[in-house]
């Protein structure tokens, strides 16, 4: 019991964590960053592009659509400019499980301390650096945390029934990514999570790549909230993000197995592997849907428009 409550506490600093990360990021460049979503987004290339810098700079998709969704119910952009948007987001989160998967254990104490430091100072800027690095320190901890823990929460009964089900129910393991991220509001942090059950090997790389897929579904979930309540684009707007991650997720979805073998054929390291894969996942759905963006906007429209 003692274990599920640390490994509770590992999913709040790592999001506390990631929530300093963003908040260091969003303050050296919220500026430049509402130019960049309101002017150069006119081509669904551009508005992909745009999406990808913006959500490696905050280091969150969620937070990067919910704006975008806020842009639109105030008519700043139109609909069919936020999919490029949605498509460039679901790939720059990517990067963040590329990052997290650097070993960097032996410099979290002075990256911690530095940060501390330059939280401390008056200038905004450093402040703002003080809040990236201790971000950082407090990330990688949490990540460290959950490979620590994966092995004894194996040991309880109700974990090791979970990880034997999911190991036979793909599905079981999809919908389980789908809760986890839709509870905790992060793919990224359900995507540490499966990490540290990889790397101790507790899990199968086929199981965790289906609640990573899972993952991408439940992040929905934070982006449809912030659109109750908005005009019918903002709406439409959720509703696509929703479509291009169920249909990404149903496409993918049979070919499990598949990018089990590619991703050991990449890697050596059981996260590294979830990483790269989830990259090619959200690479490739995304520019699959980016050459028929405005019959993807027409068909949302048709379904959701009234």
């Amino acid at each position: 019991m003692v274990q599920l409550f640390l490994f509770l506490l590992f999913i709040g600093l790592f999001i506390y964590g990631m929530t300093l990360l963003r908040s260091g990021l969003f303050n050296l460049s919220a500026d430049s960053l509402k130019k960049w979503i309101l002017n150069v987004t006119d081509t669904p290339l551009k508005g992909v592009l745009v999406g990808i810098i913006i959500t490696i700079l905050l280091q969150s998709s969620s937070a990067v659509l919910i704006i975008t969704v806020g842009f639109v119910s105030a008519r700043l952009l139109t609909f069919p400019q936020s999919i490029g948007i949605i498509l460039g987001s679901n790939i720059g989160t990517t990067m963040t499980t590329e990052l997290i998967t650097f070993n960097i254990e032996s410099y979290l104490i002075p990256i911690a301390i530095i940060g501390a430091i330059l939280a401390l100072m008056k200038k905004k800027n450093l402040r703002s650096m003080g809040l990236i690095l201790l971000g950082i320190a407090v990330v990688f901890s949490a990540i460290r945390g959950f490979e620590y823990l994966a092995a004894p929460l194996k040991d309880m009964d109700l974990i090791n029934e979970w990880l034997l089900t999911i190991d036979k129910h793909r599905l079981y393991a999809v919908v389980t990514g789908i809760i986890l991220s839709a509870i905790i509001q992060s793919s990224t942090a359900t995507t540490a999570i499966v990490m540290g059950f990889l790397t101790a090997g507790t899990m199968h790389l086929d199981t965790g790549i289906a609640i990573v897929l899972g993952a991408n579904i439940g992040t929905c979930v934070d982006v449809f909230l912030a659109s109750i309540g908005s005009g019918k684009e903002a709406k439409l707007t959720a509703y696509a993000h929703i479509w291009l991650n169920v249909l990404g997720v149903a496409a993918f979805y049979p070919f499990i197995g598949g990018l089990a073998s590619l991703g050991a054929q990449l890697s050596n390291q059981s996260d590294a592997q979830l990483a790269h894969i989830s990259v090619i996942f959200n690479v490739i759905s995304s520019l699959v849907v980016l050459p028929f963006t405005n019959q993807f906007a027409k068909f949302i429209t048709k379904l959701h428009g009234r």
